[in-house]
């Protein structure tokens, strides 16, 4: 039996400007570890991937919309970065509702890179610690949290949020994730 056998989990995110490998490895990497990982964007059809905010990447499958979405259904949500999805995500408020709804009910939620931003519009980092993309760190302050720079951090203040960094941190990333749901 894999780890994460019987897990749901969601991944948001805008169809244009994923940082490719901060939604696929997380998406592959956890279905690899028993667990149903459903992609939700914001249209149906698929997401164009991006590597380092620039050239284009892979495309991902979109299985449903937010509209779509009943966060009862899943036990964890993971928000990838990129700059433009970050930018975008945090400026739908059917994503930033689904972002607070999973804090609100404990869920484990997990955010890197520029990912973070979405927690800041949900307005749930109030003490709180965690990690971004170092150039969210001024926002992340202004939230109310304590910014790290750390490859991974684990806040458990009322739920758990996960947050890392940067590409470079997805095999913590993953693993936290993991360790958050057995």
């Amino acid at each position: 039996m894999a780890t994460l056998d019987g897990k749901t989990i969601l991944v948001i995110a805008t169809n244009y400007g994923v940082e490719q490998d901060e939604i696929v490895v997380p998406t592959d990497q956890l279905r690899e570890r028993g667990a149903t990982v459903t992609v939700a964007g914001q249209e149906s059809g698929s997401i164009a991937t991006l590597v380092g905010d620039k050239d284009p990447g892979k495309s991902v499958d979109v299985d449903t919309t937010y509209d779509g979405v009943d966060a009862t259904e899943f036990d964890a949500l993971v928000v990838p970065g990129g700059t433009i999805n970050a930018d975008t995500i945090r400026q739908d408020a059917t994503a930033v509702a689904l972002v607070k709804s999973f804090v609100e009910a404990g869920k484990p939620v997990a955010a890197i890179c520029h990912g973070p931003w979405t927690l800041v519009e949900a307005g749930v980092l109030t003490g709180r610690t965690i990690t971004s993309f170092p150039s969210l760190q001024t926002d992340i302050r202004n939230a109310g949290a304590e910014w790290v720079d750390r490859e991974v951090q684990v806040d458990d203040t009322n739920g758990t949020v996960i947050t890392s960094r940067n590409p470079d941190d997805l095999p913590a990333f993953v693993d936290a994730i993991e360790s958050a749901l057995r």
